[in-house]
């Protein structure tokens, strides 16, 4: 059985539809091991509150969430994951990624993974992917090791610097990553 890390960052307002496919992860007879960054841990949104939340992920998974620095530290020198996914990945954690900075629980278990030469899936949800975010998502593709879940745009009349990775995608992204291979085609049709 393969362990993935599956991170989520505060794009809260896709909380519900990441949920169901780390359920369907669980299906797929993955070990999930949660990781929230501290936002998504503890903060109370229209969306739902915070303690609801990791009560779900918790119950879903088996498993204690990840939600410090302290505790995503091991996840690279212990090898603990086959994979790690962030999803959804704000626009705030694609700049972390692209420049280095490991200054939340998220950020340095992608850095302890990838340390270990293993695949790191991003899903990306950020209101600026066309805009001040599109440098960081172009630095990711050309890291090693580094995938990207199909993303297109999510409200081009209403937010047309928007962008929403296809959740659903993930498994298969998953899969591709495991090969080595960018799932394609990685941009998606407006919905």
């Amino acid at each position: 059985m393969k362990t993935i890390g599956f991170a989520i960052c505060g794009s809260f307002c896709t909380f519900k539809t990441v949920v169901k496919e780390i359920e369907r992860l669980k299906k797929l007879e993955y070990n999930v091991i949660p990781i929230m960054s501290e936002n998504s841990y503890s903060l109370d949104t229209r969306f739902g509150d915070a303690v609801y939340w990791r009560s779900v992920i918790k119950d879903i998974t088996g498993n204690d969430i990840i939600h410090t620095i302290p505790k995503a530290e091991p996840i690279g020198p212990k090898k603990l994951l086959d994979a790690l996914v962030i999803a959804p990945c704000t626009g705030n954690t694609l700049a972390k990624l692209a420049t280095g900075v490991t200054d939340t629980c998220v950020t340095l278990a992608a850095k302890a993974h990838l340390r270990n030469g293993r695949p790191l899936i991003i899903a990306p949800s950020t209101n600026d992917a066309l805009a001040n975010a599109a440098k960081n998502i172009g630095a990711l593709l050309n890291y090693k090791n580094i995938y990207f879940v199909p993303y297109g745009q999510d409200s081009f009349s209403g937010k047309p610097n928007s962008m929403v990775a296809d959740f659903s995608l993930i498994p298969d992204t998953l899969d591709y990553a495991f090969k080595g291979v960018q799932i394609q085609p990685l941009i998606l049709p407006p919905q």
